[in-house]
């Protein structure tokens, strides 16, 4: 149980900017409550608004969290390194990548157990639903493929050639297919229907783009970079248009469409950067919440707002450069209210 003092510490409200920078007023959030899970690496999370289900991608197996009855996780699956989990629409269904063994798992949502195992290219890390075409979207970081899943035959029905070292991906209103390429700073697009690779779009002053996030009112795409800059970019006109300033660590870009926010985790500098998609002068940093280190990446309740951040407490390494060892038992969800 976290102390006051200690959640006085770190339940700062976000800064607020004037009027004149952004359309719509720029929430405050502060931390709730903290939810304990099992131990393990994490990465990808997302929210089943239908279910008020929060799933998180964590090792080897799938942590869910029901959000409407008190707060109740469990975790299920046998995943041979979990990267992402894909909420299936209108069926109680999650679609997990397997890094490990090259592979997408399809999970019955209700009793956790395994519908299909379909194999997929090597290193599949972030996918999402197509809500377009009714198909998920699986990235093969290592194989720099696409893979298309129909959900209902639980087949791969169109695999797409890009580069590797493939992130995040989304796709845009007239089914575009944009992906970063964490190694070459640039974002790769595909058309989804036909299969077809499109130009690159390079992103100058943007290294190691890992999360992205895409607006249809402005058809602008959010690029989270390793070197504390967000690229914006125009996805009409294939073209690099800004970079702003974030914090270190950021792995995701958590869009919200309906509050006109994005929001973009930074882990290593432990706060969460607070993007207006209505700025005058376009998508714009209006405020900053300060988190926990190693909170990188999260979903959104869309219903009411509420941000939620996998993260855990390290000791410090024992080498100059080591990376830092994970406390057994210290794995959390921290909540974000906005008031």
């Amino acid at each position: 149980m976290m102390s006051t003092s200690a959640r006085l510490l770190i339940a700062i409200a976000a800064c607020v900017a004037s009027p004149a920078n952004s359309a719509a007023p720029v929430p405050h959030y502060s931390v709730a409550r903290q939810i304990a899970g099992p131990d393990g690496g994490w990465d990808y999370a997302s929210f089943d608004p239908t279910g008020h289900r929060l799933y998180i991608a964590h090792n080897t197996a799938v942590t869910e969290v029901k959000v409407a009855d008190g707060n109740t996780v469990r975790s299920f699956g046998m995943i041979a390194k979990a990267h992402a989990v894909v909420p299936i629409p209108g069926q109680s269904m999650l679609l997990v990548t397997s890094g490990h063994d090259d592979s997408v798992r399809m999970l019955n949502a209700r009793d956790g157990h395994e519908v299909a195992n379909i194999p997929v290219g090597t290193d599949p890390d972030a996918a999402f639903f197509d809500v377009r075409s009714g198909r998920a979207v699986v990235m093969n970081a290592k194989a720099g493929t696409v893979s298309v899943v129909d959900v209902t035959s639980r087949k791969v029905v169109r695999t797409i050639t890009l580069k590797p070292a493939l992130e995040f991906g989304v796709a845009g209103k007239d089914g575009t297919l944009f992906v970063n390429n964490e190694e070459l700073g640039e974002i790769e697009t595909a058309d989804l229907s036909s299969g077809q690779a499109g130009p690159a779009i390079p992103m100058p002053g943007c290294e190691g783009p890992t999360g992205l996030g895409y607006d249809a009112q402005t058809d602008r795409l959010i690029s989270a970079c390793a070197n504390g800059k967000a690229a914006i970019v125009d996805a009409h006109a294939r073209r690099f248009v800004a970079l702003l300033d974030i914090g270190l660590g950021p792995d995701a870009v958590i869009m919200d469409a309906k509050r006109r926010f994005a929001y973009i985790p930074c882990g290593k500098d432990g706060l969460v950067e607070i993007v207006s998609l209505d700025a005058p002068d376009g998508a714009a940093i209006v405020g900053t919440i300060k988190t926990e280190m190693g909170a990188r990446t999260g979903a959104l309740d869309p219903a009411d707002g509420t941000l939620y951040l996998p993260t855990a407490r390290f000791a410090a390494p024992a080498n100059p450069g080591a990376k830092p060892a994970m406390i057994p038992g210290s794995f959390h969800i921290v909540v974000l209210k906005a008031h």
